[in-house]
């Protein structure tokens, strides 16, 4: 490139060397002619061209600077061109890898949420077939205490056997009202631990600790025992998760499956105390005289 320019300056010095003479000082015509522009100054020009010396040289640099510039420039573009493309390759299979990831994830996340819904569609199920079976039963038992009642109406219009019935079952009201209040207890235990399941903030432990002190209750309680009340218990803590909504606090409007069995508890008590009473004349342990 310096040996271009250098060879380019040597042109225009010699150049302008052959046009005037420069070891003549007085006549270098930079300075104006004196004869002026008469017919007899017809020997050179008013200016000569050592001017034109530096103006070419100028123009030479000028021109390889210009074109040394663009190789240069285009260089520079051609580098960023390719960190460009290799940037925007790396972010494309980087975005490619991350959509597959996301698209995995979001595809585990529905398998997922399709088998907690046919879960919960299957509690529901259970739910509502239990809770059929539980009407089945409620209407068969209050059959069972329609005949009874005509039984007893029958037993108590029988002379000496309606008395002893009417004894027995005297007897047994201790215990029915016992039993009525033991339910009534469970009911209120049942709310409140109802309301625990539904609470956002009130800790599992204690609803499971409320739900183990019912449990002992009704198993270890013998007036109530042989109502088999400890089934039917740990039925309602697994199934039944009924809530009302988050601004509910009307503890009543909580659970579902634990009302139908409350019914069922109380029907179940009133043919228990006619069974007992039953028992108790039938082994003779009621005497009619005793009346």
């Amino acid at each position: 490139m310096l040996l271009m320019l250098g060879s380019a300056v040597c042109v225009c010095l010699f150049t302008a060397a052959s046009m005037n003479n420069l070891n003549n000082p007085p006549r270098w015509n930079i300075q104006q002619d004196p004869r002026g522009r008469e017919a007899g100054a017809g020997d050179g020009n008013p200016w000569n061209y050592a001017l034109l010396v530096p103006m070419l040289g100028l123009a030479a640099f000028r021109w390889i600077w210009t074109k040394e510039s663009q190789q240069e420039i285009q260089r520079v573009k051609d580098e960023c061109s390719k960190d460009v493309y290799a940037i925007k390759s790396e972010l494309e299979a980087r975005y490619q890898e991350t959509l597959t990831e996301t698209r995995r994830a979001a595809a585990t996340l529905e398998l997922e949420l399709e088998k907690e819904k046919q879960r919960g569609e299957g509690y529901r199920h259970a739910i509502v077939s239990q809770r059929q079976q539980l009407v089945v039963e409620q209407k068969k038992l209050q059959q069972e205490r329609d005949v009874l009642n005509g039984e007893k109406q029958r037993w108590l219009t029988s002379g000496a056997a309606g008395a002893a019935l009417r004894e027995a079952l005297e007897r047994e009201n201790n215990w029915c009202l016992y039993a009525t209040a033991t339910l009534k207890e469970l009911e209120s235990q049942l709310m409140e631990r109802q309301d625990a399941y539904c609470s956002y903030i009130q800790p599992r432990d204690q609803r499971l600790e409320m739900e183990k002190n019912m449990l002992l209750k009704v198993v270890k309680d013998p007036a109530v025992a042989e109502l088999g009340l400890e089934s039917d218990l740990k039925d309602i803590f697994k199934r039944d998760s009924y809530c009302a909504n988050a601004l509910n606090t009307d503890r009543r409007r909580n659970g579902s499956l634990m009302w139908v069995y409350l019914k069922y508890w109380h029907l179940k008590v009133a043919m228990q105390r006619h069974k007992r009473a039953e028992t108790a004349v039938l082994e003779g342990k009621v005497q009619p005289h005793s009346k």
